[in-house]
């Protein structure tokens, strides 16, 4: 019989989705859980390396930030099965940087950036990843399946003694092609065969044993850099703490924040249908601020969410907490304890298991479905994933939402209309029954829908079919009830809030009281009685 779900295993799990089983922690949980974080430790290992490379830092300042973040995100974090650590979207921000001032001002930085986040998971600022539509979210993860794609490419280049980079040719480039095929064609064979040990584990340690058995020619992850290192050590950022320091950090802090937020969010949410959970922004954001605050102070290049790592996680079974702190201890163990023998992977057996984390992320329907959803939603998508391989996450999500918003303002604004009909209860009196929501956007249209000339002495606007949403509405209200008054007829208004009929300047002109009146608040209601906009 299977047994009830305990608290520990909804602080494993996190909260299921409504109407979901609860998942109950079981040996066999455990043991698939262990061995995904072994996976993922594996997969951190080149990609924290090669990030601290890019922000110019020394690897281990990649190695401890992948430990940090990963294991207190682990730990704390608003999704079990996200994986956290380095990621180049933050790292490209920092080389500037860290080529302007150093490496202590990154770690001042990077503790600001923790500090920023924390505050917006207390000020529960989370929740506003709900306003990032669906279109985005494909465009989100075509965009940054490319770039992880590309980002495997800089695998096919070497580096001669003067420093010069070029690509792999002749012999080395056939056996590192045939090495990566291979890795794929195991990941994709082995779910087939068994599920007990996760698919990209067996890839790597197949192609390992191949290439050390027959010793082959190939890159090793030893050729990036040493992983030997110590235990990471308390180190207060040597930054003068003054006024010039903070306008220098902040700046950075709050990129690197948003950046962060934003691309963990987004992991959150997709992990999330993966795994069918919900909420927990907020938490994730205290999380990942806490991370960064703790990496700061040893000497760590900082981190979020990383959306390559966590598919090989969630796609190799795992589910709890268990899997991304055991892939963070995993990680410290290398660098304390097994470096030489991790030092042996062949770089591409790890390219190929993210080659296969490229096709699993692209979201493939998204082009089979481009001919059947609206063309403005296509160009969104298409939008967002160039901005994001061409630019960062943050901005293409930026111009995602504010694309979408627009989209949906200027539909919105084409909905306003009216029918004309005699007055039942005033004689002599033309009813405008407005149907559509009057906004910003649709207020041209919702003047335009009246003749001022030709109508007879009183005007009756019911807008029992409408919605006034904002202050430009109530604006546009009383223009058109100025544009009538101004040629000698009455307007008259029926069905607006009692918040409507406080806000129209000339309301006591206006107003027809009704028994059913609707009680929704208009949006402008704050500004306009306290004259802020």
């Amino acid at each position: 019989m299977r047994r009830s779900p305990s608290k520990l295993d909804y602080f494993l799990f996190g909260k299921a989705h409504s109407g979901a089983e609860q998942p109950v922690l079981t040996s066999r949980q455990t043991s698939i859980d262990l061995l995904s974080g072994f996976t993922v430790s594996l997969a951190l290992v080149p990609e924290a390396v090669a990030f601290a490379f890019v922000a110019g830092l020394a690897p281990l300042a990649g190695l401890y930030a992948a430990f940090i973040v990963g294991l207190i995100t682990a730990i704390m974090g608003g999704r079990p099965g996200m994986i956290s650590g380095a990621t180049g979207a933050l790292a490209v921000v920092m080389v500037s940087l860290v080529m302007t001032h150093g490496a202590e001002y990154l770690f001042a930085t990077v503790v600001l950036m923790g500090i920023l986040q924390i505050i917006a998971g207390v000020l529960r600022w989370g929740k506003f990843i709900r306003m990032v539509p669906h279109p985005v979210m494909l465009g989100f993860v075509n965009g940054l399946a490319i770039v992880i794609g590309l980002a495997q490419l800089e695998q096919f280049k070497t580096t001669d003694a003067s420093g010069n980079e070029s690509w792999l040719a002749g012999a080395e480039l056939t056996l590192t092609l045939i090495l990566v095929a291979a890795t794929m064609a195991i990941i994709w064979i082995t779910p087939r065969i068994t599920k007990i040990i996760p698919a990209p584990l067996m890839a790597i340690g197949l192609v390992t044993i191949a290439v050390l058995a027959f010793d082959i020619n190939v890159p090793r992850v030893g050729d990036l850099a040493s992983l030997a290192g110590g235990f990471p050590s308390w180190h207060i950022p040597l930054v003068p703490l003054n006024m010039e320091t903070l306008s220098i950090i902040l700046p950075y802090a709050v990129i690197l924040a948003a950046i962060g937020l934003i691309e963990s969010l987004l992991t959150l949410n997709l992990v999330g249908d993966m795994t069918n959970q919900r909420g927990g922004a907020s938490q994730e954001c205290v999380a990942q601020g806490a991370s960064n605050l703790v990496t700061g102070f040893f000497a760590g290049m900082g981190g979020c969410a990383m959306i390559g790592q966590s598919m090989i996680n969630v796609k190799s079974g795992g589910r709890s907490r268990i899997a991304g702190i055991s892939a963070a201890l995993f990680l410290l163990s290398y660098i304390v304890f097994a470096s030489s023998y991790i030092e042996l992977i062949p770089i591409a057996a790890l390219t190929g298991v993210m080659f296969m984390v490229v096709i699993g992320t692209f979201a493939w329907q998204s082009l089979r479905t481009m001919s059947k959803v609206p063309r403005a939603d296509v160009l969104v998508t298409i939008v967002v994933t160039v901005v994001t391989v061409w630019q960062d996450l943050a901005i293409a999500v930026v111009v995602g939402v504010i694309m979408s918003a627009l989209v949906y303002a200027w539909n919105a604004a084409k909905r306003i209309e009216a029918s004309i009909r005699p007055s039942v209860r005033e004689a002599g009196a033309l009813v405008y029954e407005i149907r559509g929501p009057l906004f910003f956007g649709s207020i041209t249209s919702f003047v335009e829908l009246f003749h001022f000339n030709d109508d007879p002495e009183t005007i009756i606007i019911d807008f029992a079919k409408s919605r006034v949403v904002d202050q430009s509405a109530l604006q546009a209200i009383e223009d058109v009830a100025a544009k009538y008054d101004a040629i000698g007829k009455r307007v008259m208004l029926r069905h607006l809030t009692k918040d409507c009929h406080k806000l129209l300047k000339t309301s006591g002109q206006l107003m027809i009281d009704s028994d059913d009146d609707p009680d929704y608040q208009v949006a402008a209601d704050y500004s306009v009685r306290t004259g802020r906009l």
